[in-house]
């Protein structure tokens, strides 16, 4: 019996030290910032994200046309979007997700009549609102990096785990055999 709680530790322990230790993705420190911070509707604004860690981020709000595909560069997500023209004047969170957690920042939408950046003859941009153009299936794929995409953690739990049962299955199979109980 000696043996076998030998193997069975000894296959524990190699699991342990194999499996690569995994960190929760820090995107509470993450800075956002919109620009302008106060637009009028049909407003383009530009976004700029700092303190994200992940190759992929996006943001979205009930202001925008539509969600927003951040481009990263140097540790540095920047997008731009366009605030819907017929959005009422008020604040709306805009909530950027960035290696599965969300961070929430706010921007106030004005009134047309008080936008310093616009003037006074522009008219509301057009469309409105996301354009459903076809696609199908994979409309959702256009707007996800699928080459970026692997396996999440909890996959990788499973693998390490069916592994490390493998091992001590093989262990305890060679221990057996070593001792002729086959």
């Amino acid at each position: 019996m000696g043996s076998l709680r030998l193997t069975l530790c000894t296959g524990v322990l190699a699991v342990c030290a194999l499996t690569p230790p995994v960190y929760a993705a820090d995107t509470s420190g993450a800075g956002i910032s919109v620009s302008p911070s106060s637009p009028a509707p049909g407003t383009d604004v530009a976004l700029r994200v700092t303190g994200c860690s992940a190759k992929t981020a996006s943001a979205a709000s009930r202001a925008f046309v539509a969600d927003v595909r951040l481009a990263a560069a140097d540790g540095t997500f920047t997008g731009n979007t366009r605030v819907r023209a017929s959005a009422e004047p008020g604040s709306y969170d805009v909530k950027v997700t960035c290696a599965g957690s969300v961070t929430t920042a706010k921007i106030t939408v004005v009134p047309q009549s008080q936008s310093q950046s616009q003037p006074a003859s522009h008219l509301p941009a057009s469309p409105v609102a996301p354009v459903h153009a076809g696609g199908g299936g994979t409309a959702h794929f256009a707007t996800v990096d699928v080459r970026e995409a692997g396996p999440g953690t909890g996959q990788e739990v499973t693998g390490l785990v069916l592994v490390g049962a493998a091992v001590a299955a093989v262990a305890l199979l060679s221990a057996r055999r070593s001792r002729g109980t086959d």
